[in-house]
């Protein structure tokens, strides 16, 4: 028999993959976009939804990497019953055989399931042997833009399967056309700015700015340009058998007119490097209304004279994917030496890669929270930069 009715069908209810240490502002977020009932669990919040949220979270969410819409919760001993309970799904709802599919897979703590690859391969042997059977046909595997994404979690022999709503990795914004080494993901960039609390009363700076991620974050959030405003492939969701494209035209238009011009002077940057200022520049260039509205300039932090009431983020390169941890550790010094001695009145929120390099910042922060770039545990903490800091005594 066929399972008739998918679990999210039945619930209203998807989960929310985020990173780790963004519970918190995540849940925020989702609350903000109209979500009920969030429940936090392993990597990531479950949560309730109607269409026009599903559809709303996952075009304008910030925080999160991806929307799961689960098909099937069950008890999972074998890896037979895992295939036999997969085959009952109705594929023919979600697929046709000419379309492509790829599963990714999370195992854990299921003496039968020890491996998430042959796990995934029993739920792509199901899917296929479905359509086989149905149609004589069965569709391909396209690991890299697959038509339909399937997600398969086990834990403690509970097993669900899910349907990637979000269609791909939430955090691809597409205004990152040019990058330089090691940059931040753009869903930690956007922790940052929402946890610094900016909201354009006063101007925001990065004087080590890289490829310009936490600028162009900073500016989508100012100009209220949703996350998925630029992005080019189909969302997952439009594949579920309920996809209602006249809402979602709705909550697209709703969310689209929102969007208003970034003030010139707003946001301004600058980077030691000749590259990372040109990348800031043709990324930034990228964002609807932003076009020639970044001050960004070829200049070390050291040979700034002042920042006075401003709010300042930065990511100092750190030597755990740069390279030299001496240097690493001597910028994080000057860096705080800058803050001290010429920035005035600001706010500044640093975010080390590597927790140890925020204490070499000779700076007692307000607060830190650990916050997670790309599998690294870094660490965000808060400056407040008064007429006389408090100083930490070595």
């Amino acid at each position: 028999y066929a399972v008739s009715m998918f679990q999210y069908q039945q619930h209203k209810q998807y989960f929310a993959q985020i990173a780790s240490g963004f519970e918190e502002p995540a849940e925020a977020e989702l609350i903000s976009l109209g979500a009920t009932e969030i429940k936090a669990a392993y990597r990531g919040l479950h949560f309730e939804a109607d269409l026009a949220t599903l559809y709303r979270i996952n075009y304008e969410a910030r925080l999160i990497v991806r929307v799961l819409a689960p098909l099937i919760t069950f008890d999972c001993h074998s890896d037979n019953y895992l295939h036999q309970t997969a085959l009952k799904l109705d594929w023919s709802r979600l697929m046709t055989p000419g379309d492509t599919f790829a599963i990714h897979a999370v195992t854990s703590n299921t003496p039968s399931l020890t491996h998430s690859q042959y796990a995934a391969l029993k739920v792509k042997d199901a899917i296929c042997d479905f359509f086989r059977n149905k149609t004589g046909e069965r569709p391909s595997v396209d690991l890299q833009s697959p038509d339909l994404g399937i997600h398969l979690f086990v834990r403690n022999n509970r097993a669900t399967i899910s349907v990637d709503a979000s269609g791909g990795s939430l955090h691809r914004r597409g205004y990152r056309t040019v990058s330089v080494e090691a940059p931040m993901q753009e869903t930690l960039a956007a922790a940052i700015i929402r946890l610094s609390g900016w909201d354009g009363e006063r101007p925001l700076i990065d004087p080590m700015c890289g490829s310009g991620t936490l600028l162009c974050e900073a500016a989508m959030h100012y100009c209220r340009i949703p996350a998925g405003y630029l992005r080019k492939q189909r969302w997952g969701f439009e594949r579920l058998p309920d996809f209602d494209a006249a809402i979602w035209k709705k909550v697209k238009t709703a969310a689209d007119s929102a969007m208003r011009p970034l003030p010139s002077g707003l946001i301004s940057g600058s980077d030691i490097n000749r590259d990372s200022v040109r990348a800031t520049l043709t990324n930034f260039n990228n964002l609807p209304g932003c076009r020639d509205r970044l001050n960004c300039s070829e200049k070390d932090f050291r040979s700034i004279a002042k920042l006075e009431n401003s709010t300042i983020v930065v990511n100092p390169p750190y030597g755990v994917r740069l390279g030299d941890r001496d240097s690493a550790e001597l910028l994080s010094k000057e860096f705080g030496d800058f803050l001290k001695q010429r920035c005035t009145g600001c706010t500044a929120y640093v975010y080390a890669g590597d927790r140890q390099l925020l204490k070499k910042v000779g700076l007692k922060p307000e607060w830190k929270k650990e916050l997670n770039n790309g599998g690294l545990e870094g660490i965000l903490g808060k400056f407040d930069l008064y007429a006389s800091p408090k100083v930490v005594k070595a």
